[in-house]
């Protein structure tokens, strides 16, 4: 059931809910939006109704439209947005105070509103909160690391993890930048873009922390780290074996400060004329 509600007191049978389903879902009878005979099953659970309402008269899925935000006036603006992507940096350096957990559970719930290729919040996130269990995953992977390049049996393309290996007994967390967090992110293998989705939600996750003065860097020593040279990681970390592990990001308060934008080349552009 799709819980569809129409309220006509605030209904101006402007037929904006009717224009915007993707799937022609519903359909206007008489000047009443309405589910289309048939059609139901067909609904994806965009929301595009709710959202494109512009009297709030529509409910679909039982939510209220008074509890979605209004758009007006609440975006951020170009310039805003423009500074955030030029000002993020990679962040290699953490203080060793955790982020509170009701603010973890905050992001991890505002970006999963973003895109996937099935439009639903089949990607899941896979978050280390605990700094004891963060401990016991540096170490757990350097010990497999260690026994790896005892065994010889280093993938190919991943020796210099020897060298990693040296800095780890200097005293320097090279894979996992001594960071409070971990957040990896997974979605099945049989979706039609696994790979895509989880990195669409990671660089939503990178930005909206930014936002909020966090740090994060995308870990891709930790990933082939805990998949190439110890692929049974994953599973001890709770991502189902049907799923394809994206990547890995560390978060947490960074040590660093940045003052500004950096200031790079021309973008590469190949513009296409026909």
């Amino acid at each position: 059931m799709l819980a569809f509600h129409i309220d006509q007191e605030l209904c101006i049978q402007c037929g904006e809910c009717v224009r915007d389903c993707p799937y022609s879902v519903i359909e206007l009878r008489g000047d009443v939006p309405v589910i289309a005979h048939g059609r139901e099953e067909k609904c994806i659970r965009c929301q595009h109704c709710l959202a494109v309402c512009p009297t709030g008269a529509l409910s679909i899925l039982g939510k209220d439209p008074v509890n979605s935000v209004a758009l007006a006036g609440n975006l951020p603006t170009a310039a805003q947005m423009e500074t955030l992507i030029k000002g993020r940096r990679s962040v290699r350096w953490y203080e060793p105070e955790p982020i509170a957990a009701d603010v973890i559970a905050h992001l991890l719930d505002v970006v999963a509103h973003g895109p996937t290729g099935i439009n639903n919040r089949r990607v899941l996130f896979t978050v280390i909160e605990d700094q004891e269990t963060m401990r016991t995953l540096r170490q757990e992977t350097m010990t497999g690391i260690r026994r790896a390049v005892e065994e010889k049996r280093l993938p190919a393309g991943l020796e210099f993890y020897e060298q990693l290996l040296g800095a780890w007994d200097a005293g320097r967390d090279i894979i996992f930048r001594d960071a409070p967090h971990l957040l990896a992110v997974s979605a099945p293998q049989g979706g039609p873009s696994p790979e895509q989705d989880t990195v669409i939600a990671l660089a939503y996750f990178e930005l909206l922390a930014c936002s909020a003065g966090l740090g994060t860097l995308w870990d891709g020593l930790a990933k082939w780290a805990l998949t190439a040279i110890l692929p049974d990681m994953p599973a001890k970390l709770g991502i189902p074996e049907h799923h394809l592990l994206g990547y890995m990001m560390l978060f947490g308060k960074p040590a660093v400060r940045y003052h500004r934008t950096v200031q790079r080349g021309e973008p590469r552009v190949n513009r296409v004329r026909w």
